[in-house]
């Protein structure tokens, strides 16, 4: 197996690992998660977007990098967890346009996002 497809596997098998543990703790403790975010869950609506978010999507992207993980030589899969993955910074930067940079430990995130989505891109196999 060539060595990209090793990094990549690892990659994919962290990124699953990261996403199902934070959909775990925003299952276990939302108004937590929230609050560390900078923001207040109220109603059910605000419930129910959180929900949808951090656990309904963060559990489908970890189910995809699992998946993608077990068939590394179909790019595709792992792909779309990068663009995913990548979709967050992304947003982050719209953000930073009209309200500055994240702070603390969402700074660091940002960083990660943007690092790792890059790092799945970069060690592609090829067709």
């Amino acid at each position: 197996m060539p060595h990209s497809d090793v990094a990549r596997r690892t990659l994919l098998w962290l990124a699953a690992t990261v996403f199902v543990a934070i959909a775990l703790y925003a299952l276990m403790a939302p108004e937590h998660m929230a609050q560390g975010l900078g923001y207040t869950l109220q109603a059910p609506n605000g419930y129910s977007e959180f929900f949808a978010v951090y656990i309904g999507v963060w559990l489908a992207t970890a189910g995809l990098a699992a998946y993608a993980a077990r068939h590394i030589r179909q790019p595709a899969f792992g792909d779309t967890v990068a663009v995913l993955v990548l979709a967050q910074p992304l947003g982050r930067c719209i953000a930073i346009l009209g309200y500055g940079l994240p702070t603390g430990a969402l700074l660091y995130i940002f960083i990660l996002e943007l690092v790792g989505s890059l790092a799945l891109l970069a060690v592609r196999p090829s067709i």
